[in-house]
């Protein structure tokens, strides 16, 4: 058994593109959807011990590190299943990810717990990336691959997608909180797309194909209702574009919004304006290519990831 404790980064991500088209009738929505992991990052440390109770900690006295309540319990307690035999394990989570953000933090972590302890616990092996999307959430199988990627149907249909040019990026998350099972609620039918999906994702992905990146259909389907709900985030989007941002847009189904500068200067100067905002948390990061999240996941000496 491995005896000293085991670090590991959690990445964040957004949504280049997010189009909802719909209810189904198993209660989730239809999206379309082109996800990216970016640099911003939790960390976990794993630490096993012999079998025994499993225990969670947060440098965040916010987050929850209860079984029902943390997706990295629950994440162990998937893989307990499908190990004879397995250690107990000492897991802190250091947070920098915020929380309801939109920026897929609690996927990130249940992941890579996942990947992490399903290697640390040197079992018989059992394929992580089969399992449910309502066991742990829509997000997780993204975090399996990392990158960019299209998703369809509830968002758990990934193709994995080529990587384009790094992009400067500045997350903002205000001070204003939208859960996401409000945001589904407060979309209105007849504000949701009824085109038909293959067309809406192939004619954004010819479009994210471009290296100009200011070709990109930036477009997210919660910005009206998010915006409605909370006005302060829709004032963060706008203090984005007023900073020299090319594009913003909501992340995922918000409270997060980000910025796409043209370099890595127009970035930095656009940092000096926003960090003055009182209550806003303001992160200076860039998209992460496949093989750069690959390369960090593994950066621990084990091997999570392969690069295919």
């Amino acid at each position: 058994m491995i005896t000293t404790p085991v670090k590991f980064p959690s990445f964040a991500k957004i949504n280049w593109f997010l189009r909802i088209l719909g209810k189904r009738p198993d209660g989730y929505h239809e999206v379309v959807t082109v996800l990216q992991t970016i640099s911003l990052h939790d960390e976990l440390t794993i630490q096993l011990s012999d079998k025994g109770p499993l225990k969670l900690t947060c440098d965040d006295p916010t987050i929850p590190t209860g079984l029902r309540e943390n997706l990295v319990l629950r994440a162990v307690e998937y893989l307990q299943d499908g190990f004879q035999q397995w250690c107990g394990a000492e897991i802190h989570l250091k947070k920098q990810i915020p929380a309801m953000g939109g920026l897929g933090g609690a996927s990130s972590n249940a992941a890579v717990t996942l990947k992490a302890l399903n290697k640390l616990w040197q079992g018989a092996y059992i394929d992580v990336e089969e399992f449910g999307p309502e066991s742990l959430g829509v997000d997780v199988p993204f975090f399996l691959i990392g990158g960019r990627c299209a998703a369809t149907g509830i968002g758990t249909d990934l193709t994995p997608l080529p990587d384009g040019p790094k992009q400067y990026l500045i997350v903002v998350t205000p001070n204003a909180k939208v859960a996401t099972a409000h945001a589904y609620a407060s979309l209105k039918a007849a504000s949701l797309t009824t085109s038909n999906s293959a067309s809406i994702l192939s004619s954004s992905l010819a479009d994210l194909s471009s290296v100009d990146s200011r070709q990109w259909p930036l477009r997210n389907d919660f910005e009206r209702v998010i915006f409605e709900i909370e006005p302060e985030i829709e004032r963060a989007k706008n203090a984005l574009l007023d900073a020299g941002a090319w594009g913003a847009l909501l992340a995922g189904s918000g409270s997060s919004v980000f910025g796409v500068f043209d370099s890595e200067a127009a970035r930095n100067r656009g940092l000096v304006d926003l960090k003055s905002e009182a209550g806003w948390r303001v992160f200076a990061c860039e998209t992460i290519s496949r093989a750069e999240y690959v390369g960090a996941m593994n950066s621990s000496g084990f091997s999570l990831f392969t690069l295919s």
